[in-house]
Parts: C-alpha cells; structure tokens; sequence
C-alpha cells in the first residue's frame, strides 16, 4: 500500500464504534474567536462570553475524550489536568532547539500538546505522526480553538522513509522503548530527515558504562509493550548505526510523581502504582525505576 491508501484505510478508523460517536461530538462544537496563550498550561480563552450550552458541550466532550495523557489544557476555564506534567520534558528540551522556519516532525505526538507549544518557535510547518483515533480526536478538540495549521498524520513512525517529505527537526519523544527494533526505528526516522537535521530523542535508560540493555521479561512498570532499555553507552551505539552523529546527552532525569501521576482525567494507574511500595528505586517487577535520556543527533 501507499502512503495514500494507508491515509484512506486509517480514516476508516474514525467510524470504529469508540470513535465514531467521539467525531459526532466534535461536530457540534461552535466556531468561536478564541484568544490562545501557550504555556506550561495551553490555556484558549474566548474574546466573548461563552454561551452555557457551549460550556456544557465542550465539558461533555472532554469528558468523553479521557483518558488525557498530555497536557495540562484550560479550554474556557475547564482544567484538563493530564496524567503528564508535559510542560516539565518541553521546558528542559526547549533551550535545545531553534525552529525557526524548520520543518518539524512530532512522532508519537500523542494530542498534540508538544506541537500547539511549538507554535510560538514559529516553524515552517509542524507535523505529528501518532497512530491513534483517540489522541486524533483530542487534537482536533483543541485544534478547533487553537486554528493551527499543524497538521495530524494518522501514520507511524515506519511511515517517515515514505513521507511526501524530509524533515529539518524531529522530535521522538517516549517511543523508542516501544518498538521491538529500535535500530530499525532510528534508521527509519533518519532516512524521513534532511541530511544535517537535528533529532530530539528520550528514551527510558539504566545506568551502566558498558554497552547493554535491559529486555523486561514482561512488562516494565507494569507496561507490556517495553522492550529494551539500554545504557547511554548502548543508546549512543544505536544512533550511530542508525546515521546519526555528534550524539550528545542533553539531559538525565528520574521520573517522578511531580511528572506523571493518576488525575481524575485518565481515571486509571499511574506512575505511584508502578514503583515497588517499599522501595521506589525499583518498579513493581524489580526492574530499576524509570529514568530518562534526552539526546540531540545529527542526521549524517
């Protein structure tokens, strides 16, 4: 398949019996002239009083929207308070980077929150792949007041070598545990970038000085779908074979509950469940506890 009947086939996805009722909502929402600031809070205000059965309408559609897991938003006074405190990985990222006139790719862009705070760099053009009906829903929600003109790709990141085009940044932020070849997953992400472009990595890690990576049994705080979590040494390895150069560790950090914890806005587990109660260096599995690389490649 192209990349175009890949776009048909996936757009299908917008009638799945979970989603189809998610689209029918979002029809209803008003147009309004809305007033957008962005910062560690993506907060939309209206220039005009907002009418009540708007307020109830748009609460409504958050609500059937959960679980949000980036964030936070203030959409006309509604807090939608996410599992993720985002606005601590953007700021520590954000020193890092000039996306001025860039084109710029989000893969895994979740709702979109990294990229609506993008905005404010003003890039040439901001493009988030993420594979998910749910995280395209709450995009177009926001996307709805926000009135970008980023633009939602309902692709992964295997898709990138076949983009329409090549990217001058790239963002790749919590996926690479995800996928069971993350060599296959760096090599797929540079050949979607222009030789020289810049790549913004983070990845879970262990301490180490050797070139080694973990390979949960299972589940890694209570995730199924890890697969490995390497030392920087290991990560460093794998960017380079990957085409990557002047590989360089931005940041270290332990995840805590300051970053990601359980909100009524996801109504499930979070991070406080998955840390062994009696002692949180490790995960409930006895895995050492999350922490995390930030990286900035080149594209060779």
């Amino acid at each position: 398949m192209n990349l175009e009947e890949i776009r048909e086939e996936r757009q299908k996805w917008m009638t799945w019996k979970n989603i189809a009722p998610l689209r029918e909502v979002l029809n209803t929402l008003a147009p309004i002239e809305t007033k957008c600031t962005f910062g560690d809070t993506i907060k939309i205000q209206g220039l005009e009083e907002l009418p009540s059965t708007q307020e109830v309408i748009i609460k409504e559609v958050a609500k059937l929207m959960m679980p949000w897991r980036k964030g936070p938003f203030d959409i006309f006074g509604l807090f939608i308070d996410t599992e993720w405190q985002s606005f601590l990985k953007y700021n520590l990222l954000e020193p890092y980077f000039n996306l001025k006139n860039k084109r710029v790719a989000d893969i895994g862009c979740n709702n979109g929150y990294y990229m609506f705070r993008m905005l404010e760099h003003s890039p040439k053009k901001i493009v988030g792949f993420d594979p998910s009906a749910l995280c395209k829903c709450q995009f177009d929600f926001i996307n709805h007041y926000v009135k970008s003109d980023i633009k939602f790709e309902l692709l992964g990141v295997e898709h990138l070598p076949f983009y329409e085009e090549k990217f001058d940044t790239v963002f790749c932020l919590g996926v690479l545990y995800h996928r069971p070849d993350p060599i296959g997953t760096l090599k797929a992400l540079a050949k979607g970038m222009e030789c020289g472009a810049e790549l913004f990595l983070d990845t879970f890690m262990i301490d180490g000085d050797e070139d080694l990576c973990l390979s949960p049994e299972k589940t890694y705080s209570k995730i199924p779908n890890i697969y490995f979590v390497p030392t920087v040494k290991a990560l460093k390895n794998w960017c380079g074979r990957a085409g990557f150069i002047d590989i360089e560790v931005l940041e270290i950090t332990v995840t805590t509950e300051d970053e990601q914890r359980s909100t009524p806005w996801i109504q499930g587990q979070s991070l406080g469940s998955f840390l062994d109660p009696n002692d949180p260096s490790k995960t409930v599995e006895g895995y050492p506890a999350p922490k995390r690389v930030y990286i900035k490649a080149i594209r060779k």
